[in-house]
């Protein structure tokens, strides 16, 4: 965006304290040129979102996701701290997530291999709420969004349970954003 059009767009009125001021007057043209207004107008750069590294092929921690009948559904290579959830989102896995991952749902519910589940710290309440709720519960149910791969669950399976319950029930698919 130009600085003239900037401009046009700061000398609308705004009220401070019952009185009007032009916002023009607080910022002149040459503080559009400075880094720290362009810092400002920009929040973030380019390179920040979505530049997610995946490990070189056979490096990485490998995570099994498997079909409610027990078939394999695809082997992912993961980094240290991604959680199951985003995993199967990148990965095309339909694995739902509808709350993305605030813990408000149980529709990322994972059923886990035993020896994997010893590994992990014990669920929150919050996340023994929702688990709760999930469909096909076991003793080795975890939600997705909240299991985070560490080098000690290398080769883990996560098999998907036959059905999820979800109050969003008009058949959409969820997106990654």
């Amino acid at each position: 965006m130009s600085s003239s059009r900037i401009l046009r767009c700061m000398r609308m009125s705004a009220i401070v304290r019952d009185r009007p001021i032009n916002l023009l007057d607080h910022w002149t043209r040459s503080n559009l040129g400075s880094p720290s207004l362009r810092r400002w107008l920009h929040g973030s750069q380019i390179q920040r979102h979505g530049n997610v590294t995946r490990p070189e092929p056979g490096t990485g921690i490998k995570l099994h996701f498997k079909d409610s009948k027990g078939n394999l559904l695809k082997t992912v290579e993961a980094n240290e701290g991604d959680d199951i959830l985003s995993l199967a989102h990148e990965h095309d896995i339909d694995l739902e997530g509808a709350c993305e991952g605030s813990v408000a749902c149980s529709t990322c519910h994972v059923i886990l291999s035993p020896e994997h589940y010893d590994l992990l710290p014990e669920p929150s309440d919050d996340e023994n709420d929702m688990l709760d709720m999930a469909f096909g519960l076991t003793d080795t149910s975890r939600l997705g969004c909240q299991v985070h791969i560490t080098r000690e669950l290398d080769e883990m399976t996560a098999t998907l349970p036959s059905a999820t319950r979800n109050m969003f029930v008009d058949g959409k698919k969820p997106t990654h954003h």
